[in-house]
């Protein structure tokens, strides 16, 4: 009998194609680079994308439901296993690769991949993958947000700690991260109970949204950059570098959570979990937190964070591509899942 094709899902179109919110995100910074905002529209931009942030996280804490976060908690061991992938292999990469900075890197671009190194794992993109490659999904759902969540503290911490000087973490900058990002957050979970049934029945307008705040962030640092001439720095040779430094960046994560995950004993479907959970990088966290964290200086430093999302969606799709035609075929009856395969 003839196999059943597992339906595609937009991970999979991405193997083939420029995820379409990306190719907004390079116009929009093609527009920073043609009409940079300066000025009196600067601080108007710079006051908008500040409530667009504030907004943002509201929504975050809004969808989060408590409930799933706890039931989540059983699965601790997959959690930990992620938590150390993203806080603490990859900022250990993102030293190691220090020793490549002088020569191939500028110490701005260096800063961004040490940022990267530091921000979040996704949701919606991991979540995305581990459904198209038949993994666990609730537990993709609960390790985003946990990691989310964790962010917010351990990022500025980490972002601190390793890149120095250049993070606004002082007294003023922590007030500014709990104005911006905290407190947002925590109304959204307290009014939760009334937002929530809003916000499912405005699903498409809402991410619309999401999307457009994530843009104007992205619009106000690239603008920032122009004005002030930082982005001459930023040579076609450096930046070719960038990419091959992400891109190794990438394939040491992606084949260091598979190898643990497999050691450790994890069943098939935790594994494809563990690999997109703990190799992926969230861009709709990470701009936010860059432009608090660095202020101005914040355009060279979200730019390996951008590369670095592009790089995940198209490596990460034709992974999930590959092991949802390898995965068993989903069973009829409701039961136990099937034998695992190696992933």
């Amino acid at each position: 009998m003839k196999r059943k094709a597992w339906p595609q899902s937009w991970p999979g179109r991405l193997g083939r194609a420029v995820d379409p919110y990306v190719a907004a995100l390079l116009g929009t910074v093609a527009l920073a680079a043609l009409l940079p905002a300066s000025g009196a529209a600067a601080t108007a931009v710079g006051d908008a994308a500040d409530l667009a942030i504030g907004l943002l996280f509201f929504l975050y804490g809004s969808r989060l439901s408590s409930r799933e976060a706890l039931n989540g908690l059983r699965q601790w061991r997959l959690h930990l296993v992620v938590g150390a992938s993203t806080f603490v292999l990859f900022p250990l990469l993102g030293l190691a690769a220090g020793a490549l900075a002088p020569a191939l890197l500028s110490d701005r671009l260096y800063t961004g991949l040490l940022f990267l190194c530091v921000v979040p794992s996704t949701v919606q993109s991991s979540v995305a993958l581990t459904s198209t490659a038949r993994g666990n999904v609730p537990a993709a759902i609960c390790a985003g947000t946990y990691s989310s969540l964790l962010g917010m503290i351990a990022t500025p911490l980490l972002a601190a700690w390793l890149i120095g000087s250049d993070v606004r973490f002082s007294a003023h900058g922590l007030l500014a991260i709990a104005t911006q990002l905290l407190l947002p957050f925590l109304a959204g979970q307290a009014l939760r109970r009334w937002t929530a049934p809003f916000i499912g029945r405005h699903k498409r307008v809402l991410a619309l949204l999401d999307r457009g705040s994530i843009l104007l962030v992205v619009y106000t640092a690239f603008s920032r950059g122009m004005t002030e001439g930082v982005w001459n720095q930023v040579t076609p040779a450096r930046l070719g570098a960038l990419v091959g430094v992400a891109a190794v960046v990438l394939a040491l994560a992606l084949a260091a959570t598979s190898y643990t995950a497999r050691r450790l004993g994890f069943r098939r479907e935790d594994r494809v979990t563990i690999v997109f959970c703990g190799s992926n990088k969230s861009l709709a966290t990470g701009l936010p937190m860059a432009a608090v964290l660095f202020g101005d200086a914040a355009g060279p430093v979200i730019l390996p964070l951008m590369l670095f999302h592009q790089l995940q969606l198209m490596v990460c799709a034709v992974i999930a591509g590959r092991w949802s035609r390898r995965a068993p075929e989903p069973s009829a009856v409701p039961g136990p899942p099937g034998a695992p395969v190696q992933v």
